[in-house]
């Protein structure tokens, strides 16, 4: 049997190896510490997590839920198998989403703005950030296209509406107002910047729109024929199609990573 030689920094050679072999263990036990909760290994080797909802768009007020969002690396190893691993687990108490590195590209290439916001938060709203999920944040603006933005912020817009419209003008009404408005005006802004700004300017205009929704309904119809003309007017600055080399050759550096050749 060949014997096994200690990778320890000698030549530069081994140098360049021993360092990059440290820094690769150390982004992996980031990881897998990342994923503990009150003690216990609940997610492995989660790459990016942070503070979403309510709280980062600046809505948020007392007795609010706290939402987290998440994404994590499967052990490599396991997607070669039959059966593929669990792509999602939502959990409550905490409340918080976490999706497998491949579903979360898949679906913010589509322009689910939910999961778009996560390579867009303020930088203060991170509780895990690694190096694979600076790297993510790097290539946020490939996983943009002026179709799926449009179509996505727009279709999420409705449903709000179709949620207030169905109901009698409780409290629910007036939240269901404010995520329309703030889905059409971040929307529009990622459509003609190509940037996305998650907490919102002035939180207090959102609020009385969202009292003034629960006391007549119509304010919401209206707004969101305004931003539909807006966004049929407007220019975007994004591309027709997103750029989805980028997060493959990402995705594949996460494999890499996560991929046990000993196992």
């Amino acid at each position: 049997m060949a014997a096994v030689r200690e990778l320890t920094p000698g030549s530069t050679r081994d140098r360049t190896r021993y360092s990059r072999h440290r820094d690769r263990r150390e982004n992996r036990m980031t990881a897998i510490a990342a994923g503990q909760h009150n003690g216990l290994v609940t997610v492995q080797n989660i790459l990016l997590s942070g503070v979403v909802g309510s709280t980062a768009y600046g809505l948020a007020r007392e007795g609010s839920d706290v939402d987290r969002l998440g994404l994590f690396a499967a052990p490599t190893e396991t997607l070669l198998g039959l059966r593929s691993p669990k792509e999602s687990h939502v959990t409550t108490a905490p409340d918080r989403t976490l999706h497998e590195a491949a579903k979360w590209c898949r679906l913010a290439l589509g322009g689910n703005p939910t999961v778009m916001e996560l390579v867009w938060l303020p930088d203060e709203l991170y509780e895990v950030r690694t190096a694979l999920g600076d790297e993510l944040i790097g290539i946020r603006g490939s996983f943009l296209s002026s179709q799926r933005v449009r179509d996505a912020y727009l279709g999420y817009a409705t449903q709000q509406f179709r949620k207030l419209e169905s109901r009698g003008g409780d409290h629910r009404t007036a939240k269901h107002a404010r995520h329309l408005k703030r889905l059409c005006h971040q929307g529009l802004q990622l459509y003609t910047t190509g940037r996305l700004a998650v907490r919102v300017e002035d939180p207090d205009e959102y609020h009385r729109f969202g009292d003034a929704v629960a006391a007549d309904p119509g304010a919401a119809r209206s707004l969101l024929a305004h931003y539909e003309t807006a966004f049929a007017e407007t220019r975007s600055a994004l591309p027709d199609r997103p750029d989805e080399g980028p997060a493959e050759a990402w995705l594949r550096r996460v494999r890499a990573e996560f991929y046990d050749t000993a196992a």
